[in-house]
């Protein structure tokens, strides 16, 4: 398991990392005392599984660091750690999975623990995309669009960020899961995200609207209207 301790603080850091070790001995936490260095350590693989994040540091905040790595790693387990509560609501809304208040106690620690094995345990989907040189590990339900542009594909996310990924399109096609349709050429949709479907247009949430063809609606809001009933059916796999 691959551990950060992100703390400006040295010896708030020390001792972190010895009460971490002391309640899971086989992890060594890698130690970073800026923001800056933590985000670089974090953009290689394996990506790391969670990371003690302080808030409160010289220049770029906790907060800031947190919604960077989102970006580079959104599968890593983000637990804040601070003297205050005061960016609690914030730092639950950058799907934090804990939060600790200084000084940290090792009951508080196997608190974080805990509840990183049992997010490790439920699955999501996830890829791997290279744009430019650098990699992004994207979870599947966080695609709301695939567009095909010549020899490139625009993925829209759920945070607004698009990426463009020099790859066939019928390459990532192949990489969706089911929640996934084909709505036209080279445009597919995750159907979590659909606003309305109709004769020849799908709204997203967003407020995008989609070209459907016209030869294939019939089919194309069918299959749609299947898979909104298998879901407010409650049939696995939705």
């Amino acid at each position: 398991m691959r551990i950060a301790v992100c703390d400006d603080n040295a010896a708030d850091r020390e001792k972190f990392a010895k009460t971490l070790k002391e309640c899971a001995p086989t992890i060594d936490a890698e130690q970073f005392a800026d923001g800056a260095s933590f985000l670089e350590a974090a953009k290689k693989m394996p990506p790391f599984d969670a990371v003690f994040l302080d808030i409160y540091m010289p220049g770029t905040n906790g907060v800031d660091i947190a919604k960077t790595l989102k970006e580079i790693s959104p599968e890593t387990g983000l637990v804040f750690v601070t003297t205050s509560r005061e960016h609690a609501v914030e730092a639950f809304s950058l799907y934090a999975m804990h939060y600790l208040i200084k000084p940290v106690t090792a009951q508080g620690i196997q608190q974080a623990l805990s509840r990183l094995t049992e997010l490790r345990h439920s699955h999501r989907d996830s890829i791997t995309l290279t744009v430019g040189r650098e990699r992004h590990i994207v979870f599947l339900d966080q695609i709301c669009i695939l567009e095909s542009d010549n020899h490139t594909v625009n993925v829209s996310l759920s945070d607004g960020r698009r990426l463009k990924v020099r790859m066939p399109f019928g390459e990532l096609e192949r990489m969706m899961n089911k929640k996934f349709l084909r709505i036209n050429r080279g445009i597919m949709v995750n159907m979590d995200y659909i606003m309305r479907m109709g004769a020849d247009t799908c709204v997203m949430q967003n407020g995008i609207r989609l070209p459907i063809t016209i030869r294939q609606s019939a089919a194309i809001r069918a299959s749609y209207d299947d898979y909104v009933f298998d879901r407010l059916a409650g049939r696995k796999g939705f």
